[in-house]
């Protein structure tokens, strides 16, 4: 399948130009495939519209999904109660938790609460007033996948619980305005980043956002800080999650003896928010949409 070629889409010949300033009007352009072109050079799987919209499909659930999680979001609530809902909504629906023994994970959803920065195993543990949780979703519906997560307060927010909250979103706002044809993933990590240190939080290193789409890790890599992984042009078709993991405190981190349990190192807050996107002609489409 040959994908049309806008004038400002990265050069399929994977110059990191622009189309017009590099291939447009050559001799071979006409012979230029993008889908191929990115598969050969970067390993990125550009998606077709008929698997978008099934990406969009499973998209939805997972925003259905953040309806019940939302309404479960209170003090007394066991981090394994939020897991069960999940995992019940999810299955009734035809779709299967894609977490769900992923390399080992144990449950259908990450819950990471407080100073826990990802991957955080639903259990025992009971939602406190003055809490923050994230609620880490992704699905598989129809073979296709779609992946979501959002912080929420848990009762009253202290000072600084709305600070990193209102950081993280934020965060994720600036990165996605970087998300268009003609951009590299940079632009991106560098709108992240630029944003959080400058709010005084700190910008998680070890964990990315991915492609994303038919497999539930997908190339590329998207830091959200600069980096030599970050210069991959966006091109239309291109399916990935922004999730920038962000620090009150510093950026170190370490992982409890689960083996996933991921934690801030100085014991602040963490807060994270995360969307699906498709690069298009002209920008993106979200296809886990929420109001940041």
């Amino acid at each position: 399948m040959h994908a049309k070629i806008g004038r400002n889409d990265p050069c399929p010949c994977g110059s990191g130009k622009k189309y017009k300033k590099c291939c447009m009007g050559a001799p071979n352009a006409a012979g230029l495939n993008l889908p191929e072109t990115f598969l050969k050079r970067y390993n990125i799987r550009l998606k077709t519209p008929e698997q978008v919209d099934g990406m969009r499909r499973c998209g939805k659930l997972v925003m259905q999904t953040f309806d019940i999680v939302r309404d479960l979001i209170r003090p007394g609530v066991k981090t394994e109660d939020i897991n069960q809902a999940v995992h019940e909504f999810t299955v009734k629906n035809g779709a299967y938790p894609a977490p769900l023994n992923y390399h080992g994970f144990p449950k259908s959803v990450c819950i990471s609460p407080n100073e826990v920065i990802c991957h955080g195993i639903p259990g025992e543990r009971v939602l406190k007033d003055g809490d923050i949780v994230n609620v880490d979703i992704t699905s598989i519906l129809d073979g296709y996948y779609a992946d979501c997560n959002q912080t929420f307060f848990v009762g009253a927010p202290s000072p600084d619980a709305r600070k990193i909250v209102d950081v993280a979103r934020e965060c994720l706002r600036l990165g996605l305005e970087q998300a268009k044809p003609g951009n590299i993933v940079n632009d991106i990590s560098a709108a992240i980043q630029t944003y959080a240190e400058g709010q005084g939080c700190s910008v998680v290193r070890e964990y990315m956002g991915h492609g994303v789409g038919l497999d539930f890790h997908e190339a590329p890599n998207i830091p959200h800080f600069r980096s030599r992984w970050g210069n991959t042009p966006l091109a239309p078709g291109m399916t990935f999650t922004v999730e920038p993991m962000i620090n009150l405190g510093g950026k170190a981190l370490r992982v409890l003896d689960d083996g996933w349990t991921a934690v801030t190192k100085d014991g602040s807050l963490s807060a994270q928010f995360e969307q699906t996107l498709v690069i298009t002609e002209h920008g993106f489409e979200s296809l886990t949409p929420f109001e940041l």
